[in-house]
């Protein structure tokens, strides 16, 4: 750095310095991204699921220390774009990058570096001026040999890609190893200044698209394989019903699940009904978990043709 990293002293002593800013973690899917992101903010906030691209909206957790605040944004998973969708996604995902403070490359510690992970990183070396950290996730499934190896071929990798990783930090989120740490470490990355969200707020997620996530989430269950990602939700209204007493309200929810074909809908409805029910069955609880309140849902199906290529479609489903 040079000169550049001479700092004009001032009187005051530089623990009273406070950072605040934006970091987000980058990854194949299921490479440990949501659940580090619910590890840091110490509770759950972005959907976890063994499904590329269910985080579609920027989901931000907020983590709140006295010296610093941590906003963590969500970027959708960068892919080989097969469709509009999926191009629009990636624009979203470099502007995103390129505007964070810190971006957190996530690779798990039990899988070997794969053409995924070099597709990403080729990605994060065109950004040249964010600072990147490697997070060695998954650490509880390894042995210390196998995380060696590990540490050493991300080190490689960055160098043959030519550019040096800000830090290489292994974690696990589930045995809460080295969690603490990993902010430590992003927290002197940020720039300095007063806090952005106020101290209660955990995400800036708007309830609806977290209720509408959850729902898609529960839709998905057990049809991965036949719909992967001809799903969408839309939560059109959420209203407290009137006429009930302070102490036993209730919130009415109305929401959308838009298909693409004819076809999907059996599949999502189920024999009966069925599938449908267990649908809101299941989202109506985690729906209460999140907001704290009882909850009426209200769930219709709905064939939007071919959504995922239609950009007026997209954007009426907040794409």
């Amino acid at each position: 750095m040079g000169a550049m990293s001479v700092r004009s002293q001032s009187s005051e002593p530089s623990e009273a310095t406070h950072r605040a800013g934006f970091a987000c973690f980058v990854g194949r899917p299921n490479a440990g991204k949501s659940t580090l992101t619910n590890a840091l903010v110490g509770q759950k906030v972005a959907i976890t699921a063994n499904q590329p691209q269910t985080t579609r909206h920027t989901v931000r957790g907020i983590v709140h220390r006295p010296d610093a605040q941590l906003i963590l944004v969500d970027t959708p998973g960068l892919h080989k774009p097969r469709t509009l969708l999926g191009e629009r996604l990636n624009d979203i995902v470099r502007t995103t990058w390129a505007e964070v403070d810190v971006i957190g490359f996530c690779l798990p510690a039990n899988e070997k570096l794969g053409p995924g992970d070099r597709f990403i990183a080729k990605e994060l070396a065109s950004i040249k001026k964010t600072p990147k950290i490697a997070i060695v996730t998954k650490t509880d499934l390894v042995d210390s040999k196998t995380l060696a190896e590990q540490l050493i071929a991300i080190d490689q990798l960055g160098q043959e890609l030519g550019f040096e990783w800000a830090e290489i930090v292994p974690v696990s989120a589930v045995a809460d190893q080295q969690v603490d740490l990993l902010a430590d470490l992003i927290v002197p990355l940020l720039p300095e200044g007063p806090a952005l969200y106020p101290e209660g707020d955990l995400t800036d997620e708007p309830e609806q698209v977290m209720v509408a996530e959850l729902i898609r989430e529960a839709a998905l269950e057990g049809v991965r394989d036949e719909l992967p990602h001809s799903i969408a939700v839309v939560v059109e209204e959420m209203l407290p019903r009137e006429d009930r007493p302070a102490d036993r309200p209730l919130l009415d929810i109305h929401a959308f699940v838009y298909i693409e074909r004819p076809s999907q809908k059996g599949i999502i409805i189920g024999p009966k009904g069925k599938r449908l029910k267990e649908v809101g069955i299941k989202s109506r609880k985690q729906i209460e978990a999140l907001l704290g309140t009882p909850v009426f849902l209200d769930l219709h199906v709905k064939v939007a043709k071919d959504w995922q290529r239609d950009p007026r479609q997209l954007r009426k489903l907040g794409f």
